[in-house]
């Protein structure tokens, strides 16, 4: 008994030890740690995914715009989303940004539909798999989403490297567009004339007018004998080949009704386009001889690559942050009093003081207009046949009319390359095609520019300036930083 109670103190004392209340420290502060990060994923799990997920991207592709934010806030019809997929198969990417996208409003409402489970979806919304479904129950119109719409593969690697790698998201550009189609009720047409050696408009560009559900048509003026009647805006591309004298004749009595003309002006080396140029006259618009070099506000040093001044305000401004376009062998224009005191012309685009107006033999200096619109308001008495017949029932038998106000658009952009594919697609940063959209879209009365583009997943790298002197300092300077303190560490240390 003596032996075992010796042996119990013995054992006693050894957890009596400083090292012993270390273990027990440690293992005691091991095991709270462990409870408060099982405690806290639980509680973490419990978060909608819309607010779990962090975009610490470079392309941020999660992030939402203002334009989106505007339009989901204002929106008064139920919108759903039915989407055709396995949920625990499809991208991350997609899921997170679906899950993001429905937070932003109570209208939207989005449902997973497993294809494979319930395989007569297909069917009722005759679609295939991986697709999102769009409706709106109000308006009865509803279109659909492809995820390779969402995530564009790179063809050329996946068709002659069989590696699927993807270029593109385009998440917030083609359900905003969808939002938008499917809860309004209304459309805008556009026609693009032809017959005068018109540019095409870029893939690009395409895309955009899609995205803010415009239809875009074509027409030949010289087959018809005036423009279109449900024609909304009348877009004519970089023309190489002046206009007829008919074809003026019907700009003019188009832009006299109320309607809207957009001419952006391209590369007239064949020769001049003297009736264009008149007509451009009675709206206050006068071209200037040559192309336009901008020393100041130039590309590398290219003078005839500028970058002009903008001054937009309304719907011109609409999502422009940097104010950074560029515009290659642009023409140049002087503002002259119109023909009409009705007609107002406004400037959104212009060159530097510093400019030229250059041809083969002369170089005249100068700020010269890139960009304008010329505004009229056009009134007009209309008779009301009902209101008419009704005061003629009346005692006093007067007639009665009603004026109606309408509002023609001239806009001028001297530079067709400010849509030029090659421009757009290798200086993404630039805000090219906003300020173009945001020019058609200044045509339409309550109208929004809802084109986004898509958000590119090229691997981006940072490349160091000064890279000799970061590798000297890397090499040299942070091991012998290093050394030095040491060595005075220790000469302290000995001293003491």
């Amino acid at each position: 008994m003596k032996k075992l109670a010796m042996n119990t103190g013995t054992i006693k004392n050894r957890f009596r030890t400083a090292g012993t209340r270390h273990g027990a420290y440690s293992v005691g502060m091991t095991v709270l740690v462990i409870a408060v990060a099982v405690v806290f994923n639980l509680i973490v799990g419990q978060i909608p995914e819309a607010y779990r997920n962090l975009d610490v991207s470079s392309t941020k592709i999660y992030e939402i715009s203002d334009t989106t934010t505007e339009l989901l806030d204002g929106l008064d019809k139920d919108v759903e989303m039915k989407v055709l997929a396995v949920k625990d198969e499809t991208d991350d990417r997609i899921v997170t940004f679906l899950s993001k996208y429905e937070a932003l409003s109570g209208r939207i409402h989005v449902e997973w539909i497993d294809p494979v489970l319930h395989p007569s979806a297909l069917t009722e919304y005759d679609t295939s798999e991986n697709t999102i479904v769009v409706s709106c129950p109000d308006t009865g119109k509803s279109t659909i989403i492809s995820f390779g719409d969402i995530l564009v593969m790179d063809e050329y690697s996946y068709y002659y490297y069989g590696t699927a790698s993807y270029t593109e998201f385009d998440g917030e550009g083609q359900l905003t567009s969808a939002v938008n189609y499917v809860t309004n009720e209304t459309g805008q047409q556009i026609y693009q004339t032809t017959g005068h050696g018109e540019s095409t408009l870029s893939a690009t560009v395409a895309d955009l007018m899609d995205k803010n559900n415009y239809a875009v048509s074509e027409t030949n003026l010289l087959m018809t004998d005036s423009v279109p009647e449900d024609c909304d805006l009348l877009l004519m591309y970089m023309p190489a080949a002046d206009l007829s004298e008919s074809e003026v004749q019907m700009l003019t009595d188009y832009l006299s009704g109320g309607g809207s003309v957009m001419v952006l002006l391209g590369d007239t080396s064949a020769g001049d386009l003297p009736n264009l140029e008149e007509l451009l006259e009675v709206y206050g618009m006068s071209q200037a001889d040559g192309y336009i070099a901008d020393p100041a506000r130039c590309y590398q040093n290219n003078p005839y690559y500028i970058f002009p001044e903008l001054s937009v305000s309304g719907d011109l401004a609409d999502g422009m942050s940097s104010g950074m376009v560029l515009l290659t062998y642009a023409r140049g224009l002087n503002l002259t009093d119109p023909a009409r005191d009705t007609i107002a012309v406004t400037q959104f685009m212009s060159s530097s003081e510093q400019a030229y107006a250059v041809t083969e033999n002369t170089q005249v200096p100068g700020t010269y207009v890139l960009g304008a619109v010329a505004a009229e308001t056009i009134s007009s008495e209309e008779e009301d046949a009902e209101e008419a017949v009704s005061e003629e029932d009346s005692e006093d038998g007067s007639a009665s009319s009603e004026d109606e106000t309408k509002e023609s658009r001239l806009t001028v952009i001297s530079a067709g390359s400010l849509i030029d594919q090659q421009i757009t697609d290798t200086f993404t940063q630039l805000e090219n095609t906003q300020i173009f959209m945001n020019a058609v879209t200044a045509n339409f009365d309550g109208v929004q520019n809802l084109s986004i583009a898509a958000k590119s997943l090229s691997v981006e790298y940072n490349t160091v300036q000064h890279a000799g002197a970061f590798s000297f300092l890397m090499i040299f300077g942070i091991p012998a930083a290093i050394l030095i303190g040491g060595f005075v560490v220790w000469f302290r240390r000995r001293k003491a």
